[in-house]
This record gives structure tokens, C-alpha cells and sequence, in this order.
């Protein structure tokens, strides 16, 4: 079916849209946005036009995710938003039950809720975003794509945690999530991806997936999004007894809880800052934490990647990805420094002038920046959802 769609991408305390129509066998972008900091008095609305031309920018008061969505609502119409002939939202986690893009009906929007528990920072607004398209496109069908569906295929060895398996049996597992940013690189690159691949998507969220025929085999988050290596804000993987530690010293769950998700990561090893850009301009300056939490970063990034040369039996490709991963030569160089001794070598020059090919020709691992396109691929996953 033609016609245009619909992509919401609900965060916390943001939203991310977009409209896609179909030419030829893509979707091509139409219009974009987002808005920030919803809930407090300093957001931001901007909305561009395919080429990426800015056609709006104002302050944004949005008190809620129905004020976020009535202001894009209002401004999509006013640059061609028609009736659109599916929504498709983004969705973090389902649960052990929901592996798998598909169409939302009541069923499954209670599954959901009752899932909610798997990510309580992620899911609850993104719940509360499909209730509102609902209200709005009352007759228009809507699609959850899930970022944890492209890790099903990782095998038991992988997906089990050292637990009692009846933890297990109540959903106790690695889910892995960035699942609609490691499709598109897929997808991206077609006939050149690697049979084992390594794919690295680095932002203020971050992870890594090893990758074997396009199938994920192993990934660094888990049952949640906190877990993995360190990120923006978020502690990445702890000795377990660490937590018992905080609330044995008296911080509550919810404490413990924000500690992890808001306070850790580049944030806390560097004294309050968890912007990249800004921790590099500190680290040029020397300043001690910014040069640990830098250090820390591409260290465990490092150490995962070269983990997956086991998870795949060795590795033929690394590509970086995500704002940090497709931005940033200080990480790509400081990362791949550290994995000589498997074959990786990148040309520095290539590397800081912002090309997509980065390794040499002594390089025994292809070394790739490839952009990623989550709201595209959610695009493709509704329009092939809706066709069915």
C-alpha cells in the first residue's frame, strides 16, 4: 500500500518523528523532527525537510508526551502530513514474549504494559505515545518495532545469565537492544557485509553486537538497557554486588535505579560531564577525569569488541556507528589502537577527515563508518507490516 508513514520514536523526555513516503522498493524521508526536554521549561522544537534544511526551531514548553504530539501533529500538517496510511513507533523492549515487529492490537498492547517492568525508563512513554496516536489516527493501524527483535537469534549460550533457570523461565535473560540501528547496517551494507562482523553503535546509549551471516550472536546490553559497556550516563555491567553495597550504605531501589541510569558512565568518572564533545575539548586541556572517563570508554569498548572474535570464531569487519561512533576519530582511534594484535589497523589521515572506509592496507579487518537509519527501518518494517 502507498501513501505516507508515520514514525514515532518516544523517549523519556523526548520525541523523535518523522513522515516517509514509498519510491520504488525504499522509503524515501519526506519531513523529520524532534522535540526535548519534555516536562521541563528549556526544550527545543525542530522540524527539517528531507535534505535536512531546517524549516522550523523554537522553544518548546511541552509539559507531556500529548503536548510533545499535538506540536508535531500541528507542524507535520502544515508542511504535508496527510492522513497517513500507518504509524510506526519504536518500542525498546517487549518482554520475553514480544521478539517481533508487529501490528499493535489490544492484545498486544496489554502484553506490553505488562512487560513495562523490563525497561521503566523506556517503555512507559512509549506505551503513552501509541495511546495517544491511537486517539488521534483512530482508524489508522499502528506497529510496535522492537529494538530487542534482532537479537532473538542469539543462541542460549549467549542469552543466559549464571542464575537459577527459573529466573530464566520469568524472562530472565539477555535481550540486547540498538536492534533497529544494527538492521539498518544490515541492510546498508547488503552484498559487503561481512560474514562475521562486529558492529559498534556508539552514542550517549551504546553498545555492541557481534554479528554472524546478519545475525546477531551475541550483544553487550542485557535483560536492560544500563547493561553493556559504560555509556553517557549509565554504568554499563557491575560486579552485582555492588548494588547490594548502595542499598546495604541506605540509597533505595529508585536511587540506586537513577544512580545507574543518570549519574554514572562518562558522567560520574568525569565530575558532571557526559557530552563527548565537550570531555575531548577537557581532555586536549588535560583535565584528569575527562582523560580517565575517555580512557574507560574506549577500554571497554575495546575489550568487547575483541570478546566477539570468540562469539564468532574471529572477525572480518568493524563498523562504527551512532552520533559518538560516526563523529568521533579520538574514539575510532583510541578503540582500534587497542586491537592490533588482531589484524585491525586504521589510516589516521582517512580516520580524522571523516571517511567511511578506515582501515589500511596492512588491515586484515575491513574498518567502516556507516551511518544508521532507525526511524527508516522503522518506516520499511510498518509499510512491509502493513502490505501483509
Amino acid at each position: 500500500m502507498s501513501g505516507q508513514i508515520l514514525v514515532l520514536n518516544s523517549g523519556s523526555s523526548s520525541l523523535k518523528f518523522g513522515v516517509y513516503a514509498q519510491q520504488d522498493e525504499h522509503e524515501l524521508l519526506i519531513l523529520n523532527g524532534s522535540i526535548d526536554s519534555i516536562g521541563g521549561s528549556n526544550g527545543k522544537f525542530k522540524l527539517k525537510d528531507a535534505a535536512g534544511k531546517l524549516l522550523q526551531e523554537n522553544s518548546s514548553q511541552a509539559k507531556s508526551q500529548d503536548d510533545a504530539f499535538a506540536a508535531a501533529m500541528k507542524a507535520l500538517e502544515q508542511y504535508g502530513l496527510h492522513n497517513p496510511v500507518a504509524v510506526g513507533h519504536r518500542v525498546v523492549h517487549g518482554g520475553p514474549t514480544l521478539r517481533e515487529h508487529q501490528r499493535i492490537t489490544p492484545a498486544v498492547l496489554a502484553t506490553l504494559k505488562e512487560a513495562a517492568h523490563f525497561a521503566p525508563l523506556h517503555d512507559p512513554p512509549a506505551i503513552a505515545m501509541i495511546e495517544t496516536a491511537q486517539k488521534h489516527f483512530t482508524k489508522t493501524p499502528q506497529f510496535a518495532c522492537f529494538d530487542t527483535a534482532f537479537h532473538r537469534t542469539i543462541p542460549e549460550i549467549a542469552a543466559h545469565y549464571p542464575l537459577p533457570l527459573s529466573y530464566w523461565q520469568q524472562g530472565v535473560q539477555r535481550y540486547g537492544f540498538h536492534g533497529l540501528s544494527y538492521e539498518s547496517i544490515v541492510r546498508k551494507l547488503g552484498s559487503d557485509l561481512k560474514s562475521r562482523t562486529v558492529v559498534a553503535h556508539l552514542g550517549s546509549g551504546a553498545s555492541l553486537a557481534a554479528i554472524l551471516d546478519g545475525k546477531s550472536v551475541d550483544t553487550s546490553m542485557g535483560l536492560t538497557p544500563t547493561g553493556g559497556i559504560p555509556m553517557g550516563t549509565r554504568s554499563g555491567d557491575l560486579d552485582p554486588s555492588i548494588i547490594l553495597w548502595l542499598l546495604r550504605k541506605g540509597l533505595d531501589i529508585d536511587a540506586a535505579e537513577s544512580l545507574l541510569n543518570h549519574e554514572s558512565g562518562l558522567k560520574g568518572l568525569s565530575n558532571g560531564e557526559s557530552d563527548l564533545r565537550a570531555l575531548t575539548k577537557s581532555a586536549e586541556e588535560d583535565n584528569a577525569p575527562a582523560i580517565l572517563a575517555l580512557n574507560v570508554f574506549c577500554r571497554s569498548i575495546a575489550k568487547t569488541i575483541a570478546s566477539y572474535a570468540v562469539s564468532l570464531g574471529g572477525f572480518d569487519m568493524l563498523v562504527f556507528t551512532g552520533g559518538i561512533g560516526e563523529n568521533s576519530a579520538l574514539v575510532r582511534e583510541c578503540v582500534c589502537g587497542q586491537l592490533g594484535f588482531l589484524g585491525v589497523a586504521i589510516d589516521h589521515e582517512k580516520n580524522s577527515s571523516g571517511e567511511t572506509l578506515l582501515s589500511n592496507s596492512a588491515s586484515s579487518i575491513l574498518v567502516r563508518v556507516v551511518p544508521t537509519d532507525e526511524d527508516g527501518e522503522i518506516a520499511l518494517h510498518t509499510r512491509a507490516l502493513l502490505n501483509v
